[in-house]
């Protein structure tokens, strides 16, 4: 996948928003249990992956290439960190909670990117 620039993480992001908003209608037929904790998984998936592109996408210079790896390194450890209280936060609060649903939400709201990135040009 091939991310040009931040107009495309923005794309993403909406896709992944989309992506949310139908599991989540999908997983209304099993009950609001299941609706709420896609959509709580959705989400989670969705504004770490916002949180990584804003720390990636901010002016860096062609000549400084180390610095962006740095950036690219430190962003993605910030993200796990953020997906990890986010998961913690959501287990230990909201109750009831549909465990399986939260997860699938947000593992197929985490691929969704590789979908549709190519449709994104």
């Amino acid at each position: 996948m091939n991310l040009a620039n931040a107009r495309h993480a923005w794309r993403l992001f909406v896709a992944q928003l989309l992506a949310t908003l139908i599991v989540t209608l999908v997983f209304a037929f099993f009950g609001w249990e299941h609706a709420w904790s896609g959509m709580i998984g959705g989400m989670i998936s969705a504004l770490a992956n916002l949180f990584f592109a804003l720390r990636i996408f901010v002016h860096y210079r062609a000549d400084q290439p180390e610095w962006l790896l740095r950036r690219f390194f430190g962003a993605e450890f910030q993200k796990l960190l953020l997906t990890g209280f986010l998961f913690a936060g959501t287990i230990l609060l909201v109750k009831p909670l549909s465990v399986w649903a939260l997860f699938v939400a947000y593992l197929l709201v985490q691929i969704t990117p590789v979908f549709v990135a190519h449709r994104l040009d």
